[in-house]
């Protein structure tokens, strides 16, 4: 499951949503960028039934909170939120298929909600293969998805005006290179190694604070690519992240041997226990 989108992504709607129920904010200091236009409760019932979706304790409380929500509040300010949070959530699940439907129904609901379109492409992504018949309708789906979101970001206001233009700008970073994720898993289904190691590297080197999987997406496409050094060079960097997932350590454990092999004229080895390694995309299945 995706660091940011089960953590960050929903820590800013959560900081938006709980201001909605505040006092209206004062004007912001000259030189700072404006908040966006703030979603409304409007009754008592609809504030708490956005508060049960954001104390749910797990996955499938949120969803069953979500879906609570947008049934007894058809017309809430929230349904788009309320959509991308079960998305959110199924993915917590391991359901991609259900994830996926919860998403669409978000950009349906609001065709500029960049979360939901950046979720959108990176799962259908991670789900397309080298030989699928539908494989360039899905990755032009994935592009899509990522073009619409970078242009919802690029005149997108804060969703609170506590959230500070430095935190902003940092939360925007980390939202395009998760784009720049899906872009690079798209390459990878169409075997073009060298722009999904571009894409990836981007992703890196633009988000915040680098998701050690990332890396070792981008260990894969440097050693589909034949650039043995330097997928040696950076799986080393995750297998130094003290805080990284032991399946992700294992995963770029199995990569930087086969790297090695393959340097050396050696055989390719098999996926380190736990992982998988598909056509187009590196999965690492979390025990």
């Amino acid at each position: 499951m995706n660091r940011f989108f089960v953590g960050g992504i929903l820590a800013i709607a959560g900081i938006a949503t709980l201001a909605a129920q505040q006092p209206a904010p004062k004007p912001e200091p000259a030189g700072q960028a404006p908040a966006a236009k703030q979603p409304q409760p409007k009754s008592k019932g609809e504030v708490e039934a956005i508060q049960a979706m954001f104390q749910a304790p797990n996955a499938d409380a949120r969803i069953k909170a979500a879906d609570d929500l947008i049934t007894k509040y058809a017309d809430t300010d929230f349904k788009d939120l309320a959509l991308f949070f079960a998305a959110a959530s199924y993915e917590q699940k391991g359901d991609s298929d259900k994830a996926i439907v919860y998403a669409e129904r978000a950009v349906d609901a609001n065709p500029n909600h960049y979360q939901s379109l950046l979720l959108l492409a990176r799962l259908i992504a991670q789900r397309t293969r080298e030989h699928d018949l539908d494989r360039e309708e899905k990755l032009g789906r994935v592009e899509g998805y990522v073009k619409s979101a970078e242009k919802a970001l690029a005149t997108a206001q804060k969703p609170n005006p506590q959230l500070s233009d430095e935190q902003w700008t940092g939360a925007k970073k980390d939202m395009l290179a998760q784009g720049h994720e899906a872009l690079g898993m798209a390459a990878m289904a169409r075997k073009k190694f060298d722009v999904a190691a571009t894409e990836f590297k981007t992703a890196v080197e633009g988000s915040t604070q680098p998701d050690p999987a990332t890396m070792v997406r981008l260990g894969s496409a440097y050693n589909q690519g034949g650039k043995y050094d330097d997928a040696i060079a950076v799986l080393d960097k995750v297998l130094a992240m003290p805080d990284a997932h032991p399946a992700v350590k294992q995963f770029a454990q199995a990569e930087k041997v086969r790297a090695t092999q393959m340097k050396t004229g050696g055989a390719k080895p098999a996926a380190a226990p736990g992982t998988s390694v598909t056509p187009g995309t590196v999965e690492i299945k979390k025990p």
